[in-house]
């Protein structure tokens, strides 16, 4: 089935929360939430895959452009990404994630990273499938 990859507007802010909240579950976003920040979107672009025949957002991108004095070109990170189970497997996933590369190497970004858990083997796979390699850092949280 056809699919388009466009970045998220406005608009896309019900169907947003619906995947959302299948990705993290319900949480305190509302619509008008994601309206407000897609309005206003700063550093972060928004990459949206749309069934053509449907309308029907079936996953989403969030690719964030860090900048810092320490480093002359910026950095990418995937700081989230979904595609509805029911349309994994069909091209919708890779679309995104090439979509998100292309935008961060017409920004100059020095490289592109995200974080998938370590016991997420099919998630591995599917990014090392896309050039992506694990970085050997530590991820830690407070």
């Amino acid at each position: 089935m056809p699919i388009t990859i466009r970045f998220a507007q406005p608009k896309d802010a019900p169907q947003l929360l619906r995947l959302n909240e299948a990705f993290n579950g319900p949480g305190d976003q509302t619509p008008e939430g994601i309206r407000a920040a897609l309005e206003a979107p700063g550093p972060e672009q928004v990459f949206v895959a749309e069934a053509e025949e449907s309308g029907a957002l079936i996953g989403f991108c969030c690719c964030l452009l860090k900048h810092s004095f320490c480093y002359q070109e910026p950095s990418g990170e995937i700081t989230e990404f979904f595609v509805d189970p029911a349309w994994r497997r069909q091209g919708a996933g890779r679309a995104l994630l090439e979509s998100a590369v292309k935008f961060c190497e017409g920004q100059r970004a020095s490289e592109l990273t995200l974080l998938t858990g370590d016991d997420n083997f099919t998630a591995q796979a599917f990014y090392k499938s896309l050039g992506f390699s694990p970085t050997g850092e530590l991820h830690m949280a407070l």
